[in-house]
């Protein structure tokens, strides 16, 4: 069982939400399933970032890349991916969270779109937590369209080419708008980044696990934040046990060390477990 205390949470952490097709071939399943089951991931997991106190999470839903998968897997990836911004309107909104999309919006068919950018509207002056889906997204095309904006500027007259830097570059990122990623996670066995977030994961802790996306858990959450806590700290995390002391807080779900509970909340002088997020957590279905 993985503990995670208040101070030191990661503020923002991006996720790599591999093996929805690998666990549905497991099962004699089509791809399809593996995405439906995925989603569910999805709701649990951003649900439970968003109790810990966790203040920005960045999904990768969607690359560039994989417009040029068959059309059915496609076309069933949309239809969730509409289905989930639908029936999770209501809490993201009643729960603060601001929804933003980073990628090629404009390459979303217009049944995703005439339901995202409402929410995102909706959703803009809410500050608990920020939600970013990464849609149509590749790290390498936004980081070259930021040099083609500031190039052309450049060009123009508008803009000193001896100016541009690395601050100038990051501040034309549409992912680093919640801040650069404290933690990257990635599901499924795979260990590379896979053109996620490559600017701003230059000091990101990296976590990889085995666990294919459908079945990631709270659980596994907590292990990916504990050992993010204890890297970052020096100290072993503890099973069934507190870390112990840790350097300052980075942000999150608050300091002085005592233990996280739901919200980000201090709980009794008493650390979290999955299994008590997930009671907790009842048996609504939204985020």
């Amino acid at each position: 069982m993985n503990l995670v205390e208040a101070r030191n949470l990661p503020r923002h952490v991006g996720i790599i939400m591999d093996g929805n097709g690998r666990w549905a071939e497991l099962r004699g399943e089509p791809r399809e399933a593996g995405h439906k089951a995925g989603s569910a991931a999805v709701r649990r997991i951003v649900r439970a970032c968003r109790r810990l106190g966790v203040e920005a999470l960045t999904l990768y839903a969607f690359s560039e890349q994989n417009w040029a998968r068959p059309r059915n897997e496609v076309d069933a990836l949309m239809g969730l991916l509409r289905e989930f911004l639908m029936s999770e309107r209501g809490e993201i909104l009643e729960n603060d969270i601001r929804l933003v999309a980073i990628g090629d919006i404009s390459r979303l068919p217009e049944f995703v779109r005439e339901v995202l950018d409402p929410l995102r509207k909706a959703s803009s002056a809410n500050m608990r937590m920020t939600l970013a889906l990464a849609l149509s997204y590749g790290a390498r095309e936004e980081i070259a369209a930021a040099a083609r904006e500031l190039a052309m500027e450049a060009v123009a007259g508008r803009l000193d080419p001896e100016a541009i830097d690395g601050a100038l570059l990051a501040a034309r990122l549409p992912s680093l708008s919640v801040g650069e990623p404290d933690l990257i996670i990635r599901t499924g066995g795979e260990q590379r980044l896979s053109n996620f977030l490559l600017y701003g994961a230059a000091y990101a802790e990296l976590s990889f696990t085995e666990r294919l996306w459908p079945d990631f858990t709270e659980d596994d959450l907590f292990a990916a934040i504990a050992a993010y806590q204890q890297r970052d700290s020096g100290v072993e995390p503890q099973r069934d046990g507190a870390a112990g002391p840790a350097r300052g807080s980075q942000g999150g779900g608050g300091g002085g060390g005592e233990p996280v509970g739901a919200h980000g909340a201090r709980d009794g002088g008493r650390p979290w477990r999955a299994r008590e997020l997930a009671s907790h957590n009842g048996s609504r279905t939204g985020v």
